[in-house]
């Protein structure tokens, strides 16, 4: 598996920051993308009218750790996602190219004019990993963007989002078991993210604990991906753990310079940017606390 970074995936994860959600990388003859910032998989984490003001705040704050595109970002997304269609349409049971299609539309999607486009790309994407489950139940990359996409038509929607919400942590939860390490513990950052921004019950999945044991497990299953130790840092600061964040940001600073070895190329400038720019927040802030 190589080591590179997609520029928008990268957290699902601020489904997605991010996640939030990011990094390039090969494997099985497709390109990975992480959330997530959360993606990402940072714009949007993702029954009364004070249910519906939490679950808009908690879902925001999810989604706004997927890095915004830059202007005239748009174009190169749409055109890798054209390119990416044209080998699915050849092939529309092939579920590599169904998982390319999806995380080419993930990408587009985030750097999407409004919610009108967005949804219109997503829910393309959303059809097509459907469609590609009926004859391939157990491809992990197909199920795995599959969720971000869905995560992209969460932002656009109200109350019906809760529902997609709960689809996303099923599916994360299958993707888990069968490939616990598929983009950078990918599975694990997400659903950390979606737990840690998600409002809790009765409104909707959003937990503590869960996010913890997700976001930490990720960590140990691919520790020197700076992604994870930023979300792990993140939460921690979420949760007024300042030591905790700060022994996470000490950590991170050690494995930096092998990082900025590994994760090279002109297509990981965003991604660098990204996280550069949160741990210098992450400094600030735990010096200030």
């Amino acid at each position: 598996m190589g080591g590179s970074s997609d520029p928008l995936r990268l957290k699902f994860e601020h489904v997605w920051r991010e996640n939030h959600y990011c990094h390039r990388q090969t494997g099985d003859g497709i390109v990975k993308a992480v959330n997530l910032r959360q993606a990402q998989f940072r714009q949007s984490s993702r029954v009364a009218a004070l249910c519906v003001g939490l679950f808009a705040l908690g879902w925001g704050l999810f989604w706004s750790r997927l890095p915004a595109a830059e202007p005239g970002e748009t174009r190169p997304f749409q055109l890798a996602y054209t390119h990416a269609r044209a080998a699915w349409t050849a092939d529309p049971t092939n579920a590599l190219r169904i998982a390319e299609l999806a995380r080419t539309a993930f990408d587009w999607a985030e750097s999407a004019v409004n919610d009108a486009e967005r949804a219109t790309i997503a829910s393309e994407a959303i059809r097509a990993c459907r469609t590609g489950a009926v004859h391939d139940p157990s491809s992990v990359p197909l199920q795995y963007y599959l969720a971000l996409n869905l995560g992209q038509l969460a932002r656009t929607k109200g109350i019906g989002a809760l529902k997609l919400v709960r689809e996303m942590e099923t599916i994360w939860i299958g993707t888990l078991a069968r490939d616990p390490g598929f983009d950078h513990a990918g599975a694990d950052r997400c659903l950390g993210l979606l737990y840690l921004d998600a409002p809790g019950w009765p409104t909707s999945i959003g937990s503590h604990a869960k996010a913890r044991t997700h976001l930490e497990h990720a960590v140990t299953l691919d520790s020197n991906f700076p992604e994870n130790r930023l979300c792990l840092a993140e939460a921690e600061l979420k949760w007024k753990h300042t030591a905790a964040a700060a022994a996470q940001l000490r950590t991170l600073d050690t494995l930096w310079p092998v990082a900025k070895t590994t994760w090279t190329g002109p297509e990981q400038a965003p991604v660098w940017k990204d996280w550069e720019q949160r741990r210098d927040r992450l400094r600030k802030a735990c010096s200030h606390r």
